[in-house]
């Protein structure tokens, strides 16, 4: 099978498309002819050494792919050949709270991923397809959207609640579409005026540029009559924290997600101050997938893909991907 690999060293020089033997589904396993992949800024990272630099090399990169059950091993009984599913970030974390042995167990990291025509997985770390959706679009669940659905459904966003986002990527756009069928007002943000209107289009309810507005904090406020916003999905990191705090009403909620704005200074007295509840997201559990796809089967949503590459293509994707010039997600298909 074909298969993208980060080879002997970390950069995007160092990933290939070679030629890799075919899984075979252990006991309680299943495989699964992929279909399409998606991209994700840790893909990046990962390949630059930046997210785990005593990462086993070489490694088949990606995290997020779906496609259809070609085979099962001894035991499985959740799954027959045929099945449309898509596959779990983190393959042990099956409901409930994160824990330390959950996180030790990612697809493209600790474990061979999904840039690959096959995937050899267990039974309990996939979960089915909506309807719906096609492969590419299924491709983009595992690691976004579910991180976004995470940080939505632990802020207990809903109808009466204002939620504030940054940019237009796949976490972005995906906690958008996941506001507004939650019945929130969303706001969002965007270096690009044509980003901004697309956005406009998918439900939001207010946007700023935040080049030409740097002070999108006080603009949020604003747009809460001086109350502040419920909710920030907090894409940015330490270089947009501070604002995001200032953005957020007392009490409310920033879930934090990225590192996209790279450094910056943190102050926690404002965390203190305003008594806001503070929250790393780290993707999510099954059972989150799980209810996240309800949501989306019965609302009829589609994931919003900017770009697709054939397999081959990988590393242009990744390039792609790098520019920051999508909206929405990237998506390989095999």
């Amino acid at each position: 099978m074909k298969a993208v690999v980060l080879q002997s060293g970390f950069g995007l020089d160092n990933i290939a498309v070679v030629e890799r033997p075919e899984p075979t589904p252990q006991t309680g396993q299943i495989l699964v002819r992929l279909r399409a992949a998606s991209l994700n800024y840790r893909d990046l990272l990962i390949a630059k050494g930046l997210y785990n630099p005593k990462l086993a090399l070489p490694r088949i990169l990606g995290s997020d792919g779906a496609g259809e059950v070609v085979a099962v091993g001894a035991g499985v009984s959740r799954w027959q050949v045929g099945d449309r599913v898509a596959g779990c970030f983190m393959p042990l974390w099956q409901d409930g709270p994160i824990s330390e042995a959950v996180t030790k167990v990612t697809l493209g990291s600790e474990r061979d991923g999904t840039f690959a025509e096959y995937l050899a997985i267990e039974e309990t770390a996939v979960v089915r397809i909506p309807e719906h959706l096609s492969f590419a679009e299924a491709a983009t669940l595992p690691c976004a959207a579910v991180t976004a659905w995470n940080a939505l459904v632990e802020a207990q966003t809903g109808p009466g609640t204002t939620v504030l986002l940054q940019g237009t990527g796949g976490v972005s756009i995906f906690a958008l579409q996941f506001a507004k069928a939650l019945g929130a007002k969303v706001l969002i943000t965007s270096s690009s005026d044509a980003k901004l209107a697309r956005a406009m289009q998918l439900g939001a309810d207010a946007t700023t540029n935040y080049t030409t507005n740097p002070d999108w904090d006080k603009w949020a406020r604003q747009q809460t009559e001086g109350r502040g916003v419920d909710v920030v999905v907090e894409v940015g990191g330490a270089g947009t924290l501070e604002r995001s705090l200032k953005a957020v009403r007392t009490g409310g909620h920033v879930a934090l997600i990225g590192i996209l704005a790279g450094a910056g200074n943190f102050n926690p007295l404002l965390v203190l101050m305003k008594a806001v509840r503070l929250q790393g997201v780290f993707v999510g559990s099954r059972a989150m997938f799980e209810a996240m796809n309800r949501l989306i089967a019965d609302h009829q949503l589609r994931p919003v893909i900017d770009k697709t590459f054939p397999l081959t293509q990988a590393p242009a994707a990744l390039h792609h991907l790098e520019s920051g010039s999508h909206f929405g997600k990237v998506v390989l298909t095999m």
